[in-house]
């Protein structure tokens, strides 16, 4: 695997030259012409696309063309006469900064925001939508609400924004991605393709299911042991397969994208045909069941097999759990690269607690900084950076109260003595995704600052402490996080954690952390983020996030149940300026000299003699 093909520093940050809403009067009235040659009333614009990505090409950013809505959440209905764009919590400021309010109102995103919108929509309405664009399961809700209301549900193909898009001159839609699929080896995937495939085939041949249709892209490349670079931010290849009972498979990408000895690597066990393939080979399965993911794939496919005469079975994606559930080979190889990352990143912190208390730089200076540091990092057998995980967060003051804010140009701030600096940031590596929040004080803090760092500093470590029964989920531990904040009336609006993929998506299901219910259990294997954080509106951010693993804790003599852990995989210096050491009990300030002493232990061979000494200074039991 050469470091060309993989594209060893792909697309990496770019900053908007202003947050100035992106021609939403043209594109929206664009978009009601079509609408109108269609007969609709309204039309529905998902943010995501025929994959069900977060993260999207550019060829794939409607909600985004349409609104000038940038961020990786949300959705909207534009009618004839208003248009609705929702976006959560994370994205309060930059939806409203983005779009025009003369075209735009904007609401907050919620798991019914959609169907409560149909289903008060006038009596008689056609309201349509792109069944590629939206999942089995979403597309219920909405028929729903529509009965309920008196509207009507129309499918629409060729899609209206589509057909918009294409013909507004200048701003013509991209080319969809075509980036190389390309090996990902055993060294990293630890599973023989062909080991995966027969392990789940077995599952469906004992539930009586002739085949699965699998439209995730994740699930593409950790089934196929493949990557791609047609997601930005993700290494996945865009596509779909049918996995069959004998353990056979079918992948459907374009040909374009077949590397050389791609077809040797995926075996004589799997055929490869382009997307126009995949309805004549589901007619194969005509009078069988075959297992679709209604949450994960769009409408469109479930609709393509029940075309075929096969019997659609509604199930989870039966990569979903093994993927979930890393292997040894997995648990290793994200280890190395979150040490890695973690001199890196000690190297950027550094820079900040000395060169950048004097100079003051602005958010952008801030990112542009930490990802030099992780270019310029060591590049022996594929240990070089190959992408962000995401796009750098760096608030400072004010813009760290924002969860997910975006910085560019028109409004990036000039750091200042006396506020918060809060950076969210992280590193694709062939052997895994990191992704850690650190929260800086910009000369000395305030002891406001102190307290409210040091409750959401309780709170990490609470849940990076804990045991629990095997069976327990991220719903279950999601107080411990929040218990501290909550004894003093306050609380965080996201979730606590979301799972991480392993040169993958740095967000992945099932598991999660969070209030919202979650109905799969922690498993061995599962990574998991640990980032609790407190938000003043206006003034500070504070976050602290590190991954962690699902592993088997030790049961004490006369214990009766099998018992899980956390084991930490990040591994970087917390702030000890902002930490009220007053308010941690022993236990707590034991676990943070020991945390302390590991990125020592760790991180020290790997960073310069300066870098080094500042280390060892900071990392000292408090």
């Amino acid at each position: 695997m050469t470091a060309d093909t993989l594209q060893a520093t792909a697309s990496f940050q770019h900053f908007d030259v202003t947050t100035q809403p992106s021609q939403g009067v043209t594109h929206v009235r664009a978009l009601r012409d079509e609408m109108r040659k269609l007969g609709l009333d309204g039309f529905i614009v998902p943010h995501e696309d025929e994959h069900q990505n977060e993260y999207l090409p550019d060829a794939n950013e409607r909600l985004a063309w349409v609104s000038g809505f940038t961020g990786s959440a949300g959705a909207a209905i534009i009618f004839m006469d208003r248009a609705i764009l929702f976006a959560d919590g994370r994205y309060t400021l930059q939806s409203r900064e983005q779009t025009d309010p003369s075209v735009f109102a904007v609401e907050d995103f919620h798991a019914t925001a959609l169907a409560d919108t149909v289903s008060v929509a006038p009596r008689g309405s056609v309201i349509g939508y792109d069944p590629g664009l939206v999942s089995s399961f979403g597309l219920n809700a909405l028929q729903a609400a529509a009965d309920g209301a008196g509207v009507t549900l129309k499918a629409v193909s060729p899609n209206p924004l589509d057909l918009a898009w294409q013909s507004s001159g200048g701003s013509a839609r991209p080319a969809q991605p075509m980036a190389l699929i390309v090996p990902q080896p055993l060294d990293y995937a630890g599973v023989a393709s062909g080991d995966k495939r027969t392990h789940l085939a077995n599952v469906l041949k004992s539930n009586h299911i002739a085949a699965a249709l699998i439209t995730a892209p994740s699930s593409l490349a950790w089934l196929f042991n493949i990557r791609g670079g047609d997601v930005i931010r993700s290494p996945l290849p865009l596509g779909q397969a049918i996995l069959k009972a004998d353990g056979s498979a079918e992948l459907f990408i374009e040909p374009a994208k077949i590397s050389e000895g791609l077809l040797e690597w995926l075996g004589n066990e799997v055929s490869v045909g382009g997307p126009n393939d995949v309805q004549a080979s589901l007619k194969v399965f005509a009078g069988q069941n075959v297992l679709i993911d209604a949450d994960l794939s769009s409408a469109y496919w479930l609709e393509a097999i029940q075309t075929a005469g096969a019997a659609p079975l509604l199930a989870d994606d039966p990569c979903l759990l093994p993927r979930a559930c890393k292997n040894d080979v997995e648990i290793a190889g994200t280890t190395a690269a979150h040490i890695r990352d973690g001199a890196l990143l000690t190297t950027f912190l550094h820079w900040v607690a000395t060169e950048a208390q004097e100079t003051l730089p602005t958010e952008i200076e801030v990112a542009q900084k930490l990802e030099s540091v992780r270019k310029a990092g060591p590049k022996n057998k594929g240990s070089d950076i190959r992408d962000l995980s995401f796009d750098t967060i760096s608030g400072f003051g004010p813009h760290g109260a924002l969860p997910h804010y975006k910085v560019n140009v028109a409004s990036d701030l000039k750091t200042a003595k006396g506020n918060l600096l809060l950076v969210d940031s992280g590193g694709q590596f062939l052997d895994g995704t990191t992704d850690v929040t650190r929260t800086m004080a910009m000369g000395e803090p305030t002891l406001e600052h102190k307290r409210m760092f040091t409750l959401v500093l309780k709170g990490h470590i609470a849940l990076a402490t804990v045991k629990f029964p095997a069976g327990t989920t991220g719903t279950h531990l999601d107080a411990l996080a929040r218990q501290f904040l909550w004894a003093e009336g306050f609380d965080y609006d996201h979730g606590t954690g979301h799972g991480v993929g392993v040169y993958l998506g740095v967000h992945e299901g099932p598991q999660r952390i969070a209030k919202a219910l979650n109905r799969y259990a922690l498993q061995t294997g599962m990574i998991v983020s640990n980032e609790p954080g407190f938000y003043k509106a206006g003034e500070f951010g504070i976050r602290i996030e590190n991954l962690q693993y699902v592993t088997e804790a030790e049961i004490p003599e006369g214990g009766e149940r099998p018992m899980h852990r956390f084991e930490n995989l990040t591994w970087a210096p917390i702030d000890r300026k902002l930490i009220d050491v007053a308010l941690l009990t022993p236990t707590e300030r034991a676990y943070m000299d020991r945390y302390h002493a590991r990125c020592v232990e760790l991180l020290s061979p790997l960073v310069t003699p300066e870098v080094r000494d500042w280390l060892i200074e900071v990392c000292k039991p408090l």
